[in-house]
């Protein structure tokens, strides 16, 4: 395939590495001292599964300079959706496609609204991985999971040969007829773990058995089942104590990623969590309380956060 990978970080920067290493044809669209060093050294990845390094990749901060893409890995930040999403539909190639892989419910339908829903692939990802310096990835978890589907919810050849493109190339792949399940599913835990992680900016071992702080996450995914509901989305029956569970199991010293973010006073992909859930919540007559609580006290932060890298 020839591949495009539109935000080449942590996420995008290792699933490209991992298909070009399989031979696809994969362009990186980056920029800044990344794509300086990508285009000088390469780019070195550090796995837990092994390393490699590629060189020479082809890599640019101008995205009309890709060739038609087979397949559009979109792996922006959700705050970048709305200053990129509107270049997507130049670097399709004929029967080309966009997989979203960001966090959140919204992308999927952002996207298709641009260059269609028989254009998207709707996907979910789970890994570990960062920048570590520019030109290198870190990636630090066992898992490294693509789950993908159509948003009309058919289980076409189509979904099925991009999948195997990913398991072939060393990750966890699969196909699914019920994405947007799997999309909700994923987000009633990050986006609770993340709010309430982000305003009590304590491991999780600290506050996830404090009776009155265990309360508001249990709200906080309580309104996120609702908001799937009615969405349309049916969520399995058990979906929020098996959530719970899950955090309860987790070492005493994880932190969400939205959380790190507050603390290394980045940017915070608020809108997409907390704030989607209150704008969907409005938009079905559901009160969202808790979520309402978190965007309120985080929109400052992420601001804040914003200004500091409009100054540097």
């Amino acid at each position: 395939m020839r591949v495009t990978v539109f935000g080449s970080g942590g996420v995008g920067g290792y699933f490209g590495a991992l298909l070009a290493r399989a031979g696809h044809e994969v362009t990186f669209i980056a920029r800044g001292p990344h794509l300086e060093a990508m285009r000088a050294r390469g780019l070195q990845v550090h796995s837990v599964h092994g390393d490699f390094h590629l060189y020479p990749v082809r890599a640019t901060d101008r995205p009309e300079e890709a060739p038609p893409a087979d397949l559009v890995l979109y792996a922006v930040k959700t705050y970048h959706i709305p200053e990129t999403v509107g270049m997507l539909p130049r670097l399709l190639g004929p029967e080309g496609m966009v997989l979203t892989t960001q966090n959140g419910v919204e992308a999927p339908d952002q996207v298709a609204a641009e260059v269609g829903v028989e254009r998207t692939l709707a996907g979910a990802v789970w890994v570990v991985s960062r920048i570590e310096a520019p030109g290198v990835i870190r990636q630090e978890s066992a898992f490294r999971r693509v789950v993908l589907g159509e948003l009309d919810g058919q289980l076409t050849p189509r979904a099925q040969a991009i999948a195997r493109a990913f398991a072939e190339a060393g990750a966890e792949a699969e196909a699914t007829a019920e994405i947007r399940k799997v999309l909700w599913t994923k987000f009633l835990f990050i986006a609770a773990i993340g709010g309430v992680g982000s305003v009590v900016r304590l491991p999780i071992g600290a506050w996830r058995a404090v009776p009155e702080t265990r309360a508001l996450l249990e709200q906080a995914m309580r309104e996120i089942e609702a908001a799937a509901r009615a969405e349309g989305v049916a969520l399995d029956p058990e979906a929020v104590p098996q959530t719970m569970a899950f955090i309860d199991n987790l070492a005493p010293t994880a932190t969400a990623s939205m959380q790190r973010d507050v603390e290394a006073g980045r940017p915070l992909e608020l809108e997409a969590m907390s704030g989607a859930v209150v704008r969907i919540g409005r938009r079905h007559g559901l009160p969202t309380p808790a979520h309402a609580f978190l965007y309120a006290v985080l929109k400052p932060v992420h601001l804040q956060a914003l200004r500091n890298a409009g100054a540097g």
